[in-house]
């Protein structure tokens, strides 16, 4: 096969209603189901280029090598290259515009990327649903930012199912990140998550209540009740973290800051401005709003000490191919 290559953007997402755990390690499959928002504000930029000259594989993240994350990306290509029946190497040249492995879930919107590109490059359909599973041995939540606005994804008897439960401008929600830490955290999402299920009492009771939680927050969307997704939002946020701190060695992603961010979202709450927050495996709080409430949770946010900056934007796309100057 002559050289080939095709290059992908996709966002990041964040999950409103969590997944933490695996039902199986080997496949990557979440233990629960899942909702997300994807975000327009934050980007990855993957190129892919097949080459039969190559001897290897080859990653270049943020323009540097990154041996850590040579299997899993090893693990993707072969599954791409079995659905277009190649054999050939390829180099993958990756960008962020946001901190990589910080708790904004660069993984995700990277194995999505990758998982586009990849097939584009290979002459498979980037729509294709078997990309789905693709993106998922990357990560566990990388399905997700392959489609834009609110996403569900699904357990299956066999792997996931994702879907696009609205379209970014159905309910145009903003989100206001406040990044506390450029720097990446010290246990991984994956990691953090054997150890959850092997050590934390509160292990099975997150499982057991999460399904009440996913369809209750459908419910929420379908009415544009924010205030009740708010509510749980949080709830499902400070639940999932509960289990990471009764993990043994406790995860605590958070910092100070964070927690600071925590309460002052709380104090615009009660005082009447749509606002809640969320927070994933890392110590930068995301603060969901309603467009009109953006300017005033950015500027109470900046204002909070500790806050190295603020990435507003709101729902975003799903990822697709792009051309190459793009």
């Amino acid at each position: 096969m002559p050289k080939s290559s095709a290059t992908a953007v996709a966002h990041p997402n964040i999950a409103l209603i969590k997944y933490w755990g695996k039902r199986e390690q080997a496949s990557n499959l979440p233990a629960v189901g899942s909702l997300s928002i994807t975000l327009d504000a934050l980007r990855t930029r993957t190129t892919v280029s097949f080459d039969s000259s190559l001897a290897a594989d080859r990653l270049i993240l943020n323009g540097a090598a990154a041996p850590a994350e040579q299997p899993r990306l090893i693990s993707c290509l072969n599954a791409l290259r079995a659905l277009a029946g190649s054999q050939d190497s390829a180099l993958v040249e990756s960008v962020n515009d946001f901190p990589t492995g910080a708790g904004l879930a660069s993984s995700a919107s990277g194995y999505a990327a990758l998982a586009v590109a990849g097939a584009a490059a290979l002459g498979l359909d980037p729509r294709d649903p078997r990309l789905e599973e693709v993106a998922r041995i990357g990560s566990g939540s990388a399905p997700r930012s392959l489609f834009g606005g609110f996403v569900l994804l699904n357990n299956t008897p066999s792997g996931t199912h994702c879907s696009c439960l609205q379209p970014p401008q159905d309910w145009p929600l903003q989100v206001v990140v406040a990044v506390t830490s450029e720097a990446g955290k010290a246990v991984s999402s994956r990691d953090g998550m054997t150890d959850s299920q092997h050590t934390s009492p509160y292990y099975p009771a997150w499982v057991e209540t999460h399904e009440a939680d996913l369809s209750q927050a459908q419910a929420f969307i379908a009415q544009r009740d924010f205030l009740g997704l708010a509510e749980l939002a949080e709830h499902n946020c400070l639940k999932m973290h509960a289990v990471m701190l009764t993990t043994r060695p406790a995860l605590v992603y958070w910092s100070p800051v964070t927690l600071a961010c925590m309460q002052k979202v709380q104090e615009l709450r009660a005082a009447g401005i749509p606002v809640f927050f969320t927070i994933d495996a890392g110590p930068q709080l995301k603060a969901v709003c309603l467009p009109e409430a953006a300017d005033e949770v950015a500027a109470a946010l900046a204002a909070v000490p500790g806050v190295l900056r603020l990435i507003p934007g709101g729902l975003g796309e799903g990822a697709r191919v792009i051309p190459a100057d793009g």
